[in-house]
């Protein structure tokens, strides 16, 4: 392997040594690793979020809950993403990465543990807000870890790659939900070990989060340990790596929340990433969630086993795909090209089940048209509102920025959720995939003022934005001379 070298200068982010070592970097272990370490949190998030759908239809037997409760209960867990995105993603860009990467796995695994042992409805809710905090701050911290050990010219796959790992989860909770009722356990048993499941992913990654080393864009950059960075990494990759270890300090401007938001440039890319992962999240978490309601609605005479099974089909042939295509084309088509084209797509399948007369009454063809939404949500916004959130911001704002991101996305996942019951009911399926297709249709005039950051390195792209658009401050420059000397 050959040895990576530079002159680190303190103006210049993309001279930093260990960027460019991570940015030339060939794939390797290190790389899968990493995907690994992130991507079990995603299934889990994946498995803990839609597992509610299938144990709502059996609370609701035994709790006898009204509409109204079951949307809450579904999107408790989501307005609890909120607060945890913004929380745990401003503390992990003060913090560090390290120190609160294995804390939410930790919060997640207790979360799914006290969900199964909840006594009532009102507990329930309370715990799965819980889940909802560890969920959400896994969300800009897995994101931006993956993103700032990425070369350039595979960025976009492997962050893919990480949140991909929520097709699993897609396909594992019909499949745990097929299994417990196919034994005809007691359904009280049967949601109770559907959330308790939840714990195990999270569980086996807590101590390997624990073990990984500190981001070193983050340490190199922001803390200023150019030498401390380049050892770790040199020891995380085994040796794969070879970075000069250079005393002189790479040092961006560690900006303020305040200098961050007030940037013209920056609020702008905000009102882009959280605004289209707003916009598609209202879309995707209402049908997804309320996929085995929607089921019931489309056959009203098959078994929730069958309805299941249905799940199961269209997330393997529809979603699956969609990630996978997903994963090994979005940096040859560009990352916004692909979310553009995801909503597009998606929009003109939700519009087609909306105005075609008895669509919903058909189950085959519905079931095709509603498929087809799921792949280009896969091979679209669910996967690129993900990566462009997690490398379009300065690396001292990046898990700030994602989080917001991610966060205004759940509002607008708990809205979905929490109206999808109460609109099918009152306008039917139909009137209900029509407002879904206005969302989509402004997720993509949206998508068009974010920047193409395929194959380009984040230095390059956040290195304008530090020194050239009004947010190297007196005070920032202050801050660089002290940290320097």
């Amino acid at each position: 392997m050959p040895k990576l070298t530079g002159v680190a200068d303190p103006s210049m982010s993309e001279n930093n040594t260990v960027a460019k070592a991570l940015d030339d970097a060939p794939l390797g272990l290190f790389h899968l690793r990493a995907v690994l370490i992130s991507g079990l949190g995603f299934f889990t998030d994946a498995y803990d979020l839609f597992i509610i759908g299938a144990a709502l239809v059996l609370m609701k037997e035994q709790w006898h809950l009204s509409g109204t409760m079951v949307g809450l209960v579904g999107a408790t867990t989501l307005f609890a993403n909120f607060i945890g995105a913004f929380v745990f993603g401003r503390l992990a860009d003060i913090l560090g990465r390290k120190k609160l990467y294995g804390l939410v796995a930790t919060i997640m695994s207790a979360g799914a543990i006290l969900t199964a042992l909840s006594p009532n409805i009102y507990w329930l809710i309370a715990f799965r807000f819980l889940l909802g905090l560890g969920i959400g701050g896994d969300y800009p911290i897995s994101a931006v870890i993956m993103s700032e050990y990425a070369n350039v010219r595979d960025r976009g796959k492997l962050v893919g790659m990480v949140f991909s790992m929520q097709a699993l989860g897609l396909i594992a909770g019909p499949m745990v939900a097929i299994t417990l009722l196919a034994s005809g356990m007691n359904h009280d048993l049967a949601w109770r070990i559907m959330l308790g499941l939840g714990a195990l992913p999270a569980m086996s990654v807590i101590y390997a989060r624990r073990k990984m080393p500190e981001s070193p864009r983050f340490q190199s950059q922001v803390l200023g340990k150019q030498v401390a960075a380049a050892q770790q990494l040199r020891a995380y990759t085994e040796g794969q790596l070879e970075v000069i270890e250079q005393t002189q300090q790479d040092i961006q401007a560690r900006l303020t929340f305040g200098e961050f938001i007030r940037n013209r440039r920056t609020l702008l890319t905000l009102i882009g990433t959280a605004g289209t992962w707003f916009l598609f999240d209202y879309a995707y978490y209402g049908n997804s969630i309320s996929t085995p309601l929607i089921m019931k609605m489309i056959a009203p005479h098959a078994s929730l086993i069958e309805s299941e099974a249905w799940a199961l089909i269209m997330f393997a042939v529809a979603a699956v795909p969609g990630y996978a295509l997903a994963v090994a084309k979005i940096d040859k088509f560009g990352h916004r090209r692909v979310q553009l084209l995801g909503f597009i797509m998606m929009g003109l399948s939700f519009l087609a089940m909306g105005i075609i007369p008895d669509l919903t009454t058909l189950l085959i063809p519905f079931l095709a048209l509603y498929g087809l939404t799921y792949f280009f949500a896969e091979f679209g916004p669910n996967t690129t509102t993900f990566i462009l959130s997690a490398e379009l911001y300065p690396v001292s704002m990046r898990t700030t920025a994602h989080g917001i991101s991610a966060g205004v996305a759940k509002i607008g996942a708990f809205i979905g959720v929490f109206l999808f019951p109460i609109l099918s009911k009152n306008l039917g399926l139909s009137g209900t995939f029509i407002i879904t297709f206005v969302f989509s249709a402004l997720g993509a005039l949206l998508t068009l003022v974010l920047p193409e950051p395929a194959n380009q390195s984040m230095e390059s792209m956040t290195t304008a934005t530090v020194k050239g658009k009004g947010l190297e401050t007196a005070a920032a420059k202050a801050r660089i001379r002290g940290m320097a000397h």
